[in-house]
């Protein structure tokens, strides 16, 4: 009976011994499984989803679904909108984009809703990416702000990227260049330069000025593109966009002044955006020439982006304040009056007759009047400025007669049509068409310009 009694023993140690290394073995393996893409049974399923954090989803303006899910799964319903704006994320959290700068409220399982509108959005890539393949340009950005609130509506980067497959795309595709990449902006700066003039009673819209094509000044020469008349107000220096008037018009200006209306209408300082965004390059004014005060007069040896470029024009669009842009709905945006009403109103009027008189078919659709400014500007390769590269741009507001739009396009290294008039202005035109169409904008009543009464005044008119 004992000796029963002893091999019971001994068989009861060696079950519990066979057991202990089984359940060993069994947690081994689990541990390796997991990590190899295997599947736990549902109640240990159940347990590991409770400890993954929860992240805030992103939802447009409009309340489209822009992000959800986990950092280690996260996805993006729409694609490709709004990519390098949106950004992504990783094992341990935001990469790029919002989901970086974010990364806080997010990873706290708060949503977060956006100021753009995802229709303005898609409108926005469309005709940008179209007309960016059309003349096999390099890159492009358009920007559209709401002009009361500063609210970006769309902020739009060509060319874009699957969000749900950023791994197989280049890096050079995640930057947002609307807001990260600086440019020498060239004759969209006359129209804040004008307004600055304007508002200091240093000029006024029918001063008329000698304007030959060319001009000897600050030891070089001064070249006009568009043939014009030998003598411009300041309305058509605007008008011909003529470097030889912008000469006209800065030449006693103190460099101090001119630099304090450019300061106050945001260029070379960061945005306070919750995107990361550039200082642009301002001069300090004790560094300005004659020439050098010319020249930045009518875009050159400045550099801003496209997102600045949208704040400072907006100045104009919104009675002379300025408004700082905002992405995130609720933020209250910063203020500060720089141009008085009626000065900005003024330049509504004159920019609106400088696209109704220069380029109605090109950033203009019937009913719906605009006003804007284009650019073509040279861009410096190796220290020198190119032959063949340049940046194309629009920027401007409508509806005309009382602004709730800005909107700034730039297309960059065009192989054809790089001229803004060509390229930007048209982006612009399809973008404001599509916007009057889903707001159901009334159209404005149609306005005529008598160019031979204008050349009579001008004949007849004191020169300066």
């Amino acid at each position: 009976m004992q000796e029963l009694d002893s091999v019971a023993n001994r068989l009861r140690s060696r079950t519990r011994t066979v057991q202990w290394i089984s359940a060993t073995v069994f947690i081994g393996l689990m541990l390796v499984f997991i990590p190899l893409g295997g599947q736990l049974p549902a109640s240990a399923a159940v347990s590991a989803v409770q400890t993954v954090p929860s992240r805030g989803k992103l939802y447009s303006q409009d309340n489209k679904l822009l992000a959800t899910g986990p950092a280690q799964t996260r996805r993006y319903p729409q694609g490709r909108l709004a990519a390098q704006v949106l950004g992504f994320t990783g094992e341990a959290g935001g990469l790029e984009g919002l989901e970086r700068t974010l990364e806080e409220p997010l990873s706290q399982g708060r949503d977060q809703i956006l100021t753009l509108n995802s229709s303005i959005q898609e409108v926005a890539e469309s005709a940008l990416a179209q007309a960016g393949e059309r003349v096999k340009a390099q890159y492009g950005s358009v920007v559209v702000l709401d002009r009361r609130s500063g609210a970006v509506l769309a902020l739009a980067n060509w060319p874009a990227f699957d969000l749900n497959r950023w791994q197989e795309t280049s890096p050079v595709r995640w930057r947002n260049r609307a807001a990260l990449d600086e440019f020498e902006p060239g004759s969209v700066v006359k129209a804040l330069t004008v307004a600055a003039l304007l508002n200091e009673g240093r000029t006024s819209r029918e001063q008329v000025y000698s304007t030959p094509m060319r001009r000897s000044y600050a030891g070089t020469v001064i070249n006009d593109l568009v043939p014009h008349p030998a003598r411009l107000n300041t309305q058509h220096i605007l008008r011909y966009s003529s470097n030889v008037g912008m000469t006209r018009l800065v030449e006693s200006v103190p460099p101090d002044l001119l630099y304090s209306y450019f300061r106050a209408y945001g260029l070379g300082e960061s945005l306070p955006l919750e995107l990361p965004n550039v200082n642009g390059v301002l001069p300090e004014p004790r560094n300005w020439s004659a020439l050098r005060q010319a020249t930045m007069s009518f875009g050159q040896g400045l550099s801003l982006s496209a997102l600045q470029l949208a704040a400072a024009f907006n100045v104009l669009a919104n009675d002379g304040e300025f408004v700082s842009p905002s992405i995130l709905s609720g933020t209250v945006a910063a203020r500060r009056q720089v141009l008085r009403p009626e000065t900005a109103r003024e330049m509504q009027d004159i920019l609106s007759e400088v696209v109704d008189e220069g380029i109605p078919t090109q950033a203009e659709v019937p009913g719906y009047h605009a006003a804007g400014k284009t650019g073509t500007a040279q861009v410096a390769v190796g220290g020198r400025y190119s032959s063949s590269v340049f940046t194309s741009t629009f920027a401007g507001f409508f509806p005309a007669a009382s602004p709730q739009y800005t909107v700034v396009v730039m297309v960059y290294g065009a192989q054809t049509n790089f001229q803004g008039s060509q390229l930007a202005a048209p982006i612009f035109r399809e973008i404001k068409a599509a916007i009057a169409s889903m707001r159901a904008l009334s159209p404005e009543q149609g306005k005529k310009t008598d160019l031979h009464g204008w050349h009579a005044r001008m004949d007849s008119a004191s020169v300066q």
